[in-house]
């Protein structure tokens, strides 16, 4: 089974309410709360509240519900927070990692939304 999910991972523990958090935005699918080691001024890691392991997971098996309202999470942080570049805001990154090779370091769903400076090219080239 390619995503076997581990429910006692740090993002599940905390939407069991076992771990605190600094909560940004929570729905009846979605939980958006600040990165505990920010990269950026703004730094907001989004979850699905469902058992997903990787973007892919999600996509393939989550509800429109669950999709629809994730997505509309991540566009109400951007526009609270001023990243929205085509209204005058400024820009913003999303990152998601998934498996060993893309360096996922939790295994759920999560997708970061860093911004507040500027970020500088996302990968180097190889060399």
């Amino acid at each position: 089974m390619p995503y076997a999910y581990d429910d006692q991972n740090i993002f599940a523990k905390i939407l069991r309410g076992e771990i605190p958090n600094k909560t940004v935005m929570e729905t009846d699918h979605t939980l958006a709360f600040e990165d505990i080691q920010p990269q950026a001024p703004h730094h907001v890691l989004v979850i699905p509240k469902g058992a997903y392991v990787t973007a892919d997971h999600f996509a393939l098996e989550a509800s429109d519900a669950e999709i629809v309202d994730f997505t509309r999470v991540v566009g109400q942080i951007c526009r609270a927070l001023g990243m929205q570049p085509g209204e005058g805001g400024v820009g913003y990154r999303t990152i998601s990692n998934a498996g060993e090779d893309g360096v996922q370091e939790v295994p759920h769903y999560h997708l970061h939304i860093l911004g507040g400076r500027p970020l500088g090219r996302m990968l180097q080239p190889a060399g």
